[in-house]
């Protein structure tokens, strides 16, 4: 049974990769921003292991986990969690960049520097849930747009770096996504949000597990999924 750690189980792509996984008998690792979430992932995914950490302050998640048993094997880190806030460059505050870099970018890094030896070990895969505005930056999402920009150019360069140990790097690169971080940008944008409009978690944790389940022969460097509708 392989290991994977997952950031984002709560909802969305997350919830849907953890569940497929958890069904097939892997063995998961979910990152909890508090104890209650914890004991929420426990409950809802028996048998899975917890670590608490928040994403939205980067520079503590060394010290939160030097307080818990991480676990000896890690074969797929998968980079999952996400937030936005759209707003014009004339508008956007520093705390909206800040809170958008931290947790879409800076957290991601950390995260990945902190289970990089277990990673060589395991020959283990990092996959980065990337997205659209991580090719592309429209009108108003600047700052979301910069953070994934700089997810793929972390992604890139943990690439090059790591091959030569075995690690295997994917960014995945979803558009619109029904999720309840989709009905935030809609209400953001001041729009009716209609799920059915959009892609299936669902599609895009297949799209995720093909990457990760492909023989060592061959490595999926960017996958990008759009709606089919």
């Amino acid at each position: 049974m392989a290991t994977h750690m997952i950031t984002g189980a709560g909802s969305g792509i997350g919830a849907a990769v953890a569940r497929r996984l958890h069904e097939r008998g892997d063995d998961l690792v979910l990152l909890a921003r508090d104890a209650g979430r914890a004991k929420e992932f426990a409950e809802r995914y028996p048998g899975a292991r917890t670590l608490v950490g928040d994403l939205a302050n980067p520079d503590r998640l060394s010290w939160a986990f030097s307080h818990q048993q991480l676990p000896d094997r890690v074969d797929s880190l998968l980079h999952i969690a996400g937030v936005v806030d759209l707003g014009e460059v004339g508008e956007l505050t520093t705390k909206a960049w800040r809170g958008q870099l931290e947790v879409n970018l800076i957290a991601p890094a950390e995260l990945t520097r902190l289970f990089l030896p277990q990673l060589r070990v395991s020959q283990g895969h990092v996959l980065f849930v990337n997205s659209g505005a991580g090719l592309t930056a429209h009108a108003n999402w600047s700052a979301y747009a910069a953070s994934k920009h700089g997810l793929k150019a972390l992604a890139d360069a943990l690439r090059a770096e790591e091959h030569g140990n075995g690690v295997r790097v994917t960014s995945v690169y979803p558009g619109r996504t029904a999720s309840p971080m989709q009905a935030k940008v809609h209400q953001q944008e001041g729009k009716e949000y209609d799920a059915a409009r959009w892609i299936d978690p669902e599609s895009v944790a297949t799209a995720i597990l093909t990457a990760i389940d492909l023989p060592r022969d061959a490595e999926i460097n960017d996958l990008t999924v759009r709606p089919g509708r």
